[in-house]
């Protein structure tokens, strides 16, 4: 009897992906689609439509369907997501400078309330005045809540009771730091908090579109959500937690890689739109960041792969800098709509607009760049200043060019706003432009990605001569661009798995040398000691010149497209509960985490009640989480030193993990 049919679907910046999987077969079927930002479920029904198609099975077939994204990690490398309110219970505004807060507000309300709790759970009366006078003007200018008190994970009462008043007043998401992590450091659980509430749109708005086409398409099978660290979330709990899917699209691509390759020891390099996700196989496994993971400059307190996550991906925005006697090529960290799609969508408006760039007499500030609107909902643009009001009304659901668009200098600042909003797309060229004029991709319209770099290739350099000789050599130098950028973050990555300090790969002149190849007297070499995987839809194209670069062996596994969805079914649910246990005065011992604080007369006791709580809490999560069989196990760290002569315990940090495969539907013969 033929296993489950499993559906992995991957949402990524560009593309959605789909693959039918079997674990005797492997991938069934596979395909991808554009991802429509406007309307999610457009891209998720083409992908799914078309891979249903291909392997010729019934929707009734699905036994399981897995999510994976890279919106949430998208969101934050480019400084997006909702407007949202930071409560901070017993902090004070010096706090803000800790952790990197003051700079992930970015200018986001935060109110101060008097109140927490000390290392013991014991509180400070809590003042909610300054919340009730704040909610009438908050409530309709932010998208959600973030809740942070002090020592929350001691005592999360004074958490619960804001979360509550603020939802009984604005009836918007509000999320509690306590629930995000267990671990001390209120700053840093503040921003990841903070984050969190931003995604929270986000992701509701991705997994409502992947329920509402599964729905019509009458699959009832559960949907899954794969985690930063591999494991798999039900839908239900992912949308409460969505800072938990940072690095979604990465960890189930490593989890993609393993099962694609069966290596053991492998640097994984997985390169979207948006992003390039660099991390470490070893043992087969991937390493989990053990002070949370990393991304868009920030470190939250989210547990996660290990891995370095770059602005670099096929749709970054190409920045040239002609100021100087030799003309300087970056991209990204910013993803633009290549002039191909939105040529491809828009062929006539787009091609007239670039053509009459070319034909003018001088060039534009902004020649062969555009204006449209993401197709999100009117909502999602509460809050706007009135010069943000005023141009957000100005652009459309037609690509406008900026150098109509933009009439002031001033207003370039206004439009940066909006797309850091996730409210409008610019268009521009990019490397995947740059492949379609060199014939190494053809899917949109090459036309329009040839007249960009047309038109880019005439800037002129500080000697008066024009950038480039042609289209396709501007196009040359952007894939070479790339190729470098590629393998610095690379490299970046390896020296940091090995514990190198102080060595920047992008400024050092020996690394310099090394990947030129650069002849002299003394030479310098660069390789890995393991293979390189190349994932994403245009690895063929770029990681065999990244891998030649770094002096290793290159290697894209078939299905190399669709890593990131085969890594969504293949995984497993994990929970993990830590529950701590600290002596207090009077001989008392407090058992903190996973639920109310207790206190207990003996230290065994406690440990065994702790041991207990963390075993049931785990198991509990992971059923809730969409685990079926689950399997535990126990670690305990104890900090009991010898104190003249007796044993004394300070703290003891009790985790339990909770696997198993999710729960799938019994499809009938």
């Amino acid at each position: 009897m033929a296993s489950p049919l499993l559906l992995g679907i991957d949402t990524g910046g560009t593309y959605t992906d789909a693959v039918l999987f079997r674990e005797e077969d492997g991938v069934v079927a596979k395909a991808k689609s554009l991802t429509t930002r406007h309307d999610l479920a457009e891209g998720i029904a083409g992908a799914v439509d078309s891979v249903l198609d291909r392997a010729a099975v019934a929707p009734s077939d699905i036994a399981l369907i897995s999510l994976s994204t890279t919106l949430a990690t998208n969101a934050l490398v480019e400084g997006q997501g909702g407007r949202a309110a930071l409560v901070m219970i017993g902090f004070g505004p010096e706090d803000l400078l800790r952790g990197g807060l003051s700079e992930a507000l970015a200018g986001d309300p935060v109110i101060f309330l008097r109140g927490g709790h000390d290392v013991h759970g014991n509180e400070t009366p809590l003042d909610l005045a300054p919340l009730e006078e704040a909610m009438p003007e908050l409530g309709g200018t932010v998208s959600s809540f973030a809740v942070a008190g002090y020592f929350a994970v001691r005592n999360p009462d004074h958490e619960i009771r804001v979360r509550n008043r603020i939802r009984a007043l604005t009836h918007l998401p509000v999320t509690c730091s306590h629930e995000l992590s267990s671990k001390l450091g209120g700053p840093r659980r503040a921003l990841t908090t903070l984050l969190n509430a931003r995604l929270v749109s986000i992701i509701d708005r991705l997994i409502g579109s992947c329920e509402s086409f599964l729905a019509r398409r009458q699959i009832a099978a559960p949907l899954m959500v794969v985690r930063g660290d591999g494991a798999l979330i039900s839908a239900s709990e992912a949308r409460l937690r969505p800072i938990e899917t940072i690095l979604s699209g990465p960890a189930a691509s490593l989890v993609g890689a393993r099962y694609l390759t069966g290596l053991d020891a492998a640097v994984v390099s997985d390169i979207g739109g948006t992003t390039t996700d660099v991390a470490v196989l070893e043992g087969g496994r991937p390493r989990l960041a053990e002070e949370g993971a990393v991304v868009g400059g920030y470190r939250t307190m989210v547990e996660a792969v290990a891995l370095r996550t770059y602005g670099l991906g096929g749709d970054s925005e190409v920045h040239i800098d002609d100021r100087g006697l030799i003309v300087k090529l970056a991209l990204g960290p910013r993803r633009l709509l290549p002039l191909s799609l939105i040529g491809s969508v828009h062929t006539e408006i787009v091609l007239d607009a670039l053509e009459r760039h070319l034909r003018a007499a001088h060039a534009g500030r902004h020649d062969g760049r555009f204006a449209i609107r993401t197709g999100l909902a009117e909502d999602a643009a509460q809050g706007l200043q009135p010069q943000e009001e005023a141009l957000y009304e100005r652009i459309g659901q037609q690509p406008a060019a900026l150098n109509d668009l933009l009439t002031a200098n001033a207003q370039k600042s206004t439009l940066d706003k909006l797309v850091a909003r996730g409210l409008v797309h610019i268009a521009g060229i990019t490397p995947s432009d740059a492949l379609h004029v060199l014939g190494r991709q053809g899917q949109w319209n090459t036309e329009a990605a040839r007249l960009g770099l047309t038109l880019a290739a005439r800037k002129k350099d500080g000697a008066g001569r024009p950038i480039a000789a042609s289209a396709e050599d501007l196009a040359q130098q952007i894939l070479d661009r790339l190729t470098r950028q590629s393998a610095e973050a690379v490299l970046a990555a390896c020296l940091a798995e090995d514990g190198v300090e102080g060595i920047d790969p992008a400024k050092s002149l020996a690394v310099d040398r090394a990947l030129q190849r650069a002849s002299g007297i003394s030479r310098f070499s660069i390789s890995l000691d393991r293979p390189l995987v190349g994932l994403g839809a245009s690895a063929p194209v770029y990681y065999p010149a990244i891998a030649a670069m770094l002096g290793a062996e290159s290697l894209v596994p078939e299905d190399a497209d669709v890593a990131n969805a085969v890594g969504a079914v293949v995984g497993q649910v994990r929970a993990v509960v830590t529950v701590t246990v600290t002596s207090t005065e009077g001989g008392r011992f407090m058992i903190a985490g996973a639920g109310e604080s207790a206190m207990l007369a003996g230290e065994e006791q406690a440990l065994d009640a702790a041991r207990a709580r963390a075993r049931s809490q785990a198991a509990g999560r992971a059923r809730i989480e969409g685990a079926d069989e689950v399997v535990l196990m126990l670690s305990e760290e104890i900090d009991a030193p010898e104190v003249e002569g007796s044993r004394k315990l300070i703290e003891a940090r009790i985790v339990a993990t909770a696997t198993g495969r999710p729960r799938i539907v019994q499809i009938s013969s």
